[in-house]
C-alpha cells in the first residue's frame, strides 16, 4: 500500500517525540514493502537542529506552506492507499479535510498526543491541529493512549471508529551497545524540560542527587531553565540526537522515566522512551500510572519509584539484580513493543487481509 502522512516532524528529533517513532514505524513499513510519503512543514527550528535529510525507507517532503503544498498532497492522496493526519501537525485541520475530501479508500487520524488532546478540550481550550467539525470524517482515530482515552475521543469529538496505536522502538537503533565513559552515571534522565514533570523530578532525580554526592547523575534533554535547580553530581547534555540515546542509556546504571501529567491522568500511555530504554537492555526506574502494568510487570521489568527513597533502594540493588531486569524488559520490548509490531497492528486495523488479523 502507499502511504502518505502529514505530521509534525520526521527530519528533527529535537524538543519532540514523533521523529523518533515515526522513523521506526515508516521503517518497518517500508520492510513490509509499503511506500511510505511524510509531509513536513518547513519550520526553522527543526531545520536548525535537522538530523536526517531524507531516507530510502521514506519520500520526504518539506514544504514552506500549505498552499504550496496542497497541490502536491492532491496528487500524492490521488494514488493513495491510506492518508493519515497527525496532532500537532501544523496544518493539521486543512490537511484533515484534503485526507478526507480525497477518494483515498482509508482516511485516519493518528492522536500521539491524546492526553494532552483530551485536557485542553477539558478546559475549553483551542486544539489547533484538529479540524472544527471532530474527527468524524475520518474511517479511523489512533490513539498513542489507551484505556477511557478512546472512548472520550468518540464522545468528545465524534470518532466512529477508534483503537490504541502505543509507542514502540527500532531495536535496529535502540539496543545494547559500549558504555562510553563521557556519558557513564548511576541515573540517567533522558526528556525535553516539562513544567508539568518538574514536580516529579526534584522528588525522583534532583532529590536523590543531592543525597548521593558520590554518584553520578545525568539529564540529556533541551529547553531546561536557567534556574534549574542542577547538583555538582549531574550532567548535562543539552541535546543527545536519537544516534546517541543508546549510548547514555548503556552508560547508565539505571535510568529515570517520568510521564507527563496529562499521561498519567488518562493512563495507559507509555512514552517512548521506555521501550527505548528497555531495548537497550538497561534498567529502568519508573513513576506509577493507570495501566503501566499492561506494558511491563513491576519488579521484573521496570522499578516503581513513588518517593526520593524509592529511587535510593532502586540505586542500592546489586548490579546483577538491575542487569536482570534490564534483560526482562528488553525481552518483553522485543517481543510485543517494535516497531515492526506496531506496523502489523497498523497493517490490520487499516486493512485486515494485509496482515491476515481481523477487523479493527
Amino acid at each position: 500500500m502507499k502511504v502518505v502522512i502529514f505530521g509534525l516532524t520526521i527530519s528533527s528529533a529535537w524538543g519532540n517525540g514523533h521523529a523518533t517513532l515515526w522513523r521506526g514505524l515508516c521503517r518497518a513499513l517500508h520492510a513490509r514493502g509499503h511506500e511510505v510519503v511524510f509531509f513536513e512543514r518547513d519550520v526553522p527550528y527543526y531545520a536548525e537542529h535537522r538530523d536526517m535529510a531524507g531516507a530510502e525507507w521514506c519520500r520526504l517532503v518539506l514544504y514552506d506552506d500549505w498552499t504550496e503544498a496542497s497541490v502536491q498532497a492532491r496528487r500524492e492522496l490521488a494514488d493513495a492507499d491510506v492518508g493519515i493526519v497527525t496532532s500537532y501537525c501544523p496544518d493539521g485541520p486543512l490537511a484533515s479535510y484534503a485526507v478526507v475530501d480525497s477518494g483515498i479508500r482509508r482516511k485516519v487520524f493518528y492522536d500521539l498526543d491524546s492526553p494532552v488532546t483530551l485536557e485542553r478540550l477539558t478546559r475549553g481550550e483551542p486544539v489547533p491541529y484538529l479540524p472544527a467539525d471532530g474527527l468524524s470524517g475520518f474511517d479511523l482515530v489512533l490513539s498513542y493512549a489507551g484505556g477511557e482515552a478512546l472512548d472520550r475521543l468518540k464522545d468528545r469529538l465524534g470518532a466512529r471508529v477508534v483503537a490504541p496505536l502505543y509507542g514502540s522502538v527500532d531495536p535496529d537503533v535502540h539496543r545494547p551497545v559500549p558504555p562510553v565513559e563521557a556519558l557513564r552515571n548511576d541515573l540517567s534522565y533522558l526528556g525535553t524540560y516539562a513544567a508539568d514533570r518538574q514536580g516529579l523530578l526534584d522528588d525522583l532525580f534532583i532529590a536523590a542527587a543531592r543525597q548521593r554526592p558520590s554518584q553520578r547523575f545525568a539529564i540529556a534533554g533541551s529547553q531546561y531553565p536557567a534556574d534549574f535547580p542542577w547538583t555538582p553530581n549531574i550532567l548535562y547534555f543539552w541535546h543527545l540526537p536519537p544516534a546517541d540515546h543508546a549510548s547514555l542509556f548503556c552508560s547508565s546504571g539505571l535510568t529515570l522515566n517520568i510521564t507527563r501529567a496529562a499521561m498519567a491522568a488518562v493512563g495507559y500511555c507509555p512514552s517512548g522512551r521506555m521501550f527505548e530504554a528497555a531495548a537497550c537492555g538497561t534498567a529502568m526506574v519508573s513513576d506509577w500510572w493507570e495501566g503501566l502494568d499492561a506494558f511491563f510487570e513491576p519488579s521484573r521489568d521496570v522499578l516503581i519509584a513513588r518517593r526520593t527513597e524509592d529511587v535510593l533502594a532502586a540505586l542500592a540493588i546489586p548490579d546483577a539484580e538491575r542487569a536482570a531486569i534490564g534483560r526482562s524488559a528488553r525481552e518483553r520490548t522485543l517481543d510485543c513493543h517494535t516497531a515492526s509490531v506496531r506496523a502489523r497492528e497498523l497493517e490490520a486495523m487499516i486493512e485486515p487481509s494485509w496482515a491476515g488479523a481481523g477487523a479493527a
